[in-house]
């Protein structure tokens, strides 16, 4: 159908490259207006239309008669995950309190994770079938979980943000007592939690809260940097992505094959190492919050960089030796493929949860659902890049492929170090306070943020409320407002978070 090969061997690696990318380029699309229908519309609306997106594209995928066709199908398809992306991680964030966000992101993502399992044993089950069934069939299985969440969403909770920026105050109340522990609305966590929501709702109006602005910058948000909280949501998903995620998992049957498996068992072997991000990614619950974002993904990418270099000198290894000793190159890719396990339990468990949940919460409140959206892209344009070289990466340079990603997860632990602020364990008002120092060093930040609090008396909220009426245009004394006369000044009780 789309003429990348012949008998089930893909000879056009850059145009199987580019299928599989167009995926990814409609992500880029769905990501920015998922965010802006979301908020139209609430999160549930938006979650519902981007599974009617899904399930048209994963339609026409299956039942594509040319390559035209399914380019087009993959970009609609697309377009609906970007839409999910960018609407169902804010809507937990928006859920969930701050104590216990990282847990409520690790278990989205055992779900997350779980779907690639099932989908990796279905193409496993049916390898055997006519090449035709072995790309339909698990391209029509799309449509299933699509259903399923179609079925779900209905029955769960509006975000409470949402509905009270949209005057159904009492729903968002009723909501926000139930998913807290049946409180009562008199509950002072409860009216605690609405005067948060309430000023956040006043806040997203302010001009530097506008999509356009973030995207030329950040230029009316003064010492907030909201434009450089774009870049590092941005920045983290591309560092995900290129270092060697995609070649150990979405390409490891060929790993597998390249270290001496038939491919019979290089295809279970894969299966397998899936299968074992799954309590990986249930055990980053356990030290998310405890290790800090920064700290595990350093520690990720140590240990993913050492595997990395192992697995592409033992392939190397193993090639070498296929013929003059074929015992010990059978053994040489054993070890190989032991290090893909280790591999993916490190990025399961120190790297994925991080990176996805760092996107959420360098944003305040009030701007978190534009801004996430930032983070989406990223996610968009760095898989589909990595998908679009990969094959070409592949079938060019082989071992080589390894040794490439293990060299960028050398080069990015110092960037992470040097440029990510720790956000872990952090209060709403202490996040904006770790972005004021105009250097982009994380260190200087943090000698502002110590700066910041000094002054005013140790008292975290005094010093964001004196921010907010520096940015603002605002005599931090007086209160009165030095510039725009028409914005109000939002005082957020320190003792909230979200």
């Amino acid at each position: 159908m789309a003429d990348i090969g012949h008998d089930g061997v893909v000879t056009n690696t850059t145009k199987q490259g580019g299928l599989a990318a167009a995926y990814y380029f409609g992500g880029m699309w769905g990501c920015f207006i998922g965010g802006w229908v979301g908020d139209r519309i609430g999160r549930k609306g938006g979650v519902l239309i981007g599974t009617a997106f899904g399930i048209l594209g994963a339609g026409l995928m299956a039942g594509s008669t040319n390559a035209s066709m399914f380019i087009c199908a993959r970009v609609i398809a697309g377009i609906g995950i970007g839409f999910m992306n960018a609407i169902i991680l804010p809507w937990v964030s928006e859920l969930s309190q701050s104590h216990d966000r990282g847990s409520s992101f690790s278990l989205v993502f055992v779900a997350n994770y779980l779907g690639i399992v099932i989908a990796y044993w279905i193409n496993f089950g049916i390898r055997d079938s006519n090449v035709e069934f072995r790309w339909r069939f698990p391209l029509a299985w799309m449509i299933i979980p699509l259903l399923v969440v179609d079925v779900a969403v209905p029955l769960l909770p509006e975000s409470p943000r949402w509905l009270i920026a949209n005057g159904r105050r009492q729903e968002a109340i009723d909501i926000l007592c139930k998913v807290r522990g049946d409180l009562t609305p008199n509950d002072p966590i409860i009216t605690t939690e609405v005067e948060l929501l309430d000023a956040i709702v006043e806040a997203n109006h302010h001009k530097r809260n506008d999509l356009a602005n973030i995207v030329l910058g950040g230029r009316f948000s003064g010492k907030l940097h909201l434009g450089r909280r774009a870049v590092l949501g941005f920045a983290l998903q591309w560092i995900q992505q290129w270092t060697g995620i995609l070649a150990i998992v979405g390409w490891a049957g060929v790993l597998f094959e390249l270290a001496g498996f038939d491919s019979y068992k290089a295809l279970w072997l894969a299966g397998l190492a899936n299968t074992f991000g799954v309590p990986g990614t249930a055990a980053a619950a356990f030290v998310i919050d405890r290790m800090g974002r920064v700290k595990s993904l350093i520690t990720s990418f140590i240990i993913q960089g050492i595997c990395l270099f192992l697995v592409a000198a033992l392939i190397k290894t193993s090639q070498d030796n296929a013929i003059s000793d074929p015992e010990l190159s059978k053994r040489l890719g054993t070890a190989a493929a032991s290090f893909v396990f280790i591999y993916v339990w490190f990025f399961t468990m120190f790297n994925i949860i991080p990176c996805w949940i760092y996107g959420t919460e360098i944003w305040p409140q009030e701007v978190r659902a534009k801004g996430y959206s930032f983070t989406i892209f990223g996610w968009a344009t760095g898989c589909g890049s990595t998908t679009l070289i990969m094959p070409i990466f592949l079938s060019r340079i082989g071992y080589g492929t390894y040794l490439f990603f293990g060299a960028m997860n050398v080069v990015v632990a110092p960037l992470v170090w040097f440029f990510f602020p720790e956000l872990a364990n952090r209060t709403l008002e202490e996040i904006s306070l770790l972005f004021t120092s105009d250097s982009l060093l994380a260190s200087e930040n943090m000698k502002e943020y110590n700066r910041r609090v000094d002054e005013a008396g140790g008292n975290i909220a005094v010093a964001a409320r004196q921010l907010l009426d520096e940015v603002d245009g605002k005599d931090a004394e007086s209160g009165t407002e030095i510039g725009s006369p028409d914005e109000k000044r939002v005082e957020v009780n320190h003792e909230v978070t979200m």
